[in-house]
């Protein structure tokens, strides 16, 4: 069964509730055959980087950077991963309340290194998630299980 790994640093209200429709999208009944996994960005390890189809990353972006324990992750997984995973797809939801163009700089940066597979739009939120910001989140999560579907 192909396997999807949500990578998250969910430190604050808004951070949760964009995960919590990134994994409503994910988990969706609709979408068969594929397991979900989630993992706390400071205890992801490179075998549960290995072991997955694809990848949802969530971060607040602070000071214009993805947070430190995203990056952390990456630090840890890199190279472990750095062969084996390309070509897998991902997709990035973010949280800033200003400047989040380095924050998705970091990831396109680290991702393409890894031959990783952008499969959607990131989603980029300022301030409180609304209903619409929520339901990208939503579509993000289904987006990404769905294209692992049958896998």
């Amino acid at each position: 069964m192909p396997r999807l790994l949500i990578v998250h640093h969910t430190p604050s209200p808004y951070c949760q509730a964009m995960f919590e429709a990134v994994l409503s999208g994910a988990t969706d009944p609709q979408i068969e055959g594929v397991e979900v996994v989630r993992r706390p960005a400071l205890s992801v390890s490179p075998t549960d980087m290995l072991a997955a189809d694809g990848y949802l990353l969530g971060s607040p972006a602070n000071l214009g950077y993805v947070s430190g324990a995203l990056k952390h992750a990456f630090d840890v997984c890199y190279y472990p991963i750095l062969d084996a995973t390309r070509g897998r797809p991902f997709g990035l939801y973010l949280h800033g309340n200003e400047g989040t163009e380095g924050a998705e700089r970091a990831v396109d940066t680290i991702t393409t290194g890894l031959g990783w597979v952008k499969a959607a739009d990131y989603v980029v939120v300022s301030a409180k998630p609304g209903k619409a910001e929520l339901e990208a989140c939503w579509e993000l999560g289904a987006t990404v299980a769905a294209q692992l579907m049958g896998a």
